[in-house]
């Protein structure tokens, strides 16, 4: 079955960066489209940036220009480098994978797969 495995969360101060991991394993297909999703103290869950299976990313408002999504397909890696970091980044990041295609980029609903979080903590 397919699990995704988020590390590379932690503590950081306002203006630094961190650079989030997700192993993902327990699958065949060859195009899939993955994204990363956040959830702050008392907030809805949000999308943060999304990569389709051509490479194509998108990004929230809110991170571009900070957030960069990239994936290894050798290694079946999706990374998140975090820069630029401000205290309203403080949540738990989950990334996310679908099978069904064509990738609907940070729509929710389209992602079957789910990590188990990571949290980052931005302090000011």
């Amino acid at each position: 079955h397919v699990q995704l495995v988020e590390s590379g969360g932690g503590s950081v101060q306002a203006g630094g960066s961190l650079r989030l991991s997700c192993v993902a394993s327990g699958y065949t297909a060859s195009r899939y489209c993955m994204a990363w999703f956040r959830q702050g103290p008392g907030k809805e869950r949000e999308g943060v940036a999304a990569i389709d299976c051509d490479g194509i990313t998108s990004a929230a408002d809110s991170v571009k220009g900070r957030f960069t999504i990239s994936k290894d397909n050798a290694k079946n890696t999706l990374y998140l480098q975090m820069d630029s970091l401000k205290s309203e980044d403080t949540a738990m990041y989950y990334c996310a994978a679908s099978f069904q295609l064509p990738c609907l980029g940070m729509n929710e609903r389209a992602y079957d797969y789910w990590g188990q979080g990571t949290q980052v903590t931005v302090s000011s």
